[in-house]
């Protein structure tokens, strides 16, 4: 089981009468059924990936927005820039007031029955409030390391407390390095690297978030429209490449037949896999398993082969939902 002390995410509380419909006619997917939660995407009018949210519904009209560190501002400028004048709605930044902790591994649900009396039972994407000794939490089943996991989020003043009563119990603590390799076997994107205003959201390989039958005409919509008729240029894909040394920094250029066909977006060292994984975008003639391009790493061409599109890491996500 291993801890991570995540203080860096954004959040914002939203709530009022209507603030249901309000967010479902900015996001280009659906809302999460009260006591659940999903990743949302918000576009700009040419379809492209302007931010990522968490949405953690706790009422009918009682939300939780979690985003990047890096884009407190920028996220809640765009929502309070998108707030009906007749203030109705609340919008709070409380990205001060909390902190989270990521618990994750194959045995967390063992370490957590010994700390909580929450129901670890419940399926993934569930959310809860509960306590961890004394302390009010809100735990949510999820996990960007792709393990069996929760993220347990609390007030500032609890964190320290709840993290030493974790570790007392066994776990051990990994940082973000660790998790961005864990991230990356999975094939889990990440703002303003993966996903960005430079590609469109079905560029970025997100149709299973996108809802272009809903009714609601959310930014984006019409564009997404024509490029889902004619074909995205581009689309986002997972390389295993030919390399130990080190990992493909962002936006080294991918190549076939020495012409620039594309670029990473992220790389890392798989330590599960035991292979070097690169999450590219490249130009969707050349989206097919098996493809071999050339990626240049430090002014070296080494070999890129593009996979199937599953999870490099437990495809059938059975560890997460164990």
């Amino acid at each position: 089981v291993g801890v991570l002390d995540l203080p860096g995410f954004s959040r914002f509380h939203l709530s009022g009468s209507g603030c249901s419909i309000w967010l479902n006619a900015l996001i280009v997917g659906s809302l999460p059924k009260v006591g659940k939660m999903n990743l949302a995407y918000f576009a700009d009018e040419r379809g492209r990936v302007l931010t990522e949210m968490s949405l953690m519904r706790y009422g009918e009209e009682d939300f939780i927005l979690i985003t990047a560190a890096s884009a407190q501002w920028h996220d809640y400028e765009f929502l309070k820039g998108n707030l009906p004048l007749d203030g109705k709605l609340s919008l709070v930044d409380i990205s001060k007031e909390f902190s989270t902790l990521i618990v994750t591994g194959p045995k967390s649900r063992e370490l957590l029955k010994r700390v909580t009396v929450a129901d670890l039972e419940k399926p993934w994407l569930s959310i809860q409030k509960t306590k961890i000794d004394a302390y009010d939490v809100n735990i949510a089943r999820v996990s960007f390391a792709g393990e069996l996991g929760w993220e347990i989020h609390a007030d500032n003043k609890s964190i320290k407390p709840i993290f030493e009563k974790i570790i007392e119990y066994g776990a051990k603590p990994f940082g973000m390095f660790a998790l961005n390799s864990l991230r990356i076997e999975k094939g889990y994107k990440t703002w303003k690297g993966d996903l960005s205003t430079d590609y469109s959201v079905l560029e970025s390989g997100l149709e299973r978030f996108l809802r272009l039958d809903k009714p609601q005409d959310f930014p984006g919509k019409s564009a997404l429209l024509v490029e889902k008729q004619r074909g995205a240029q581009k689309r986002a894909v997972t390389l295993l490449l030919d390399l130990k040394e080190f990992d493909a920094p962002y936006m080294s250029t991918l190549w076939k037949n020495s012409q620039i066909v594309g670029e990473v977006t992220s790389g890392a060292w798989g330590y599960r896999v035991k292979k070097s994984i690169a999450l590219a975008m490249i130009r969707s003639e050349l989206a097919e398993a098996g493809q071999e391009l050339e990626v240049e790493v430090f002014g070296q061409r080494v070999s890129a082969v593009v996979q199937d599109g599953s999870a490099l890491w437990d495809p059938k996500n059975e560890r997460i939902t164990a």
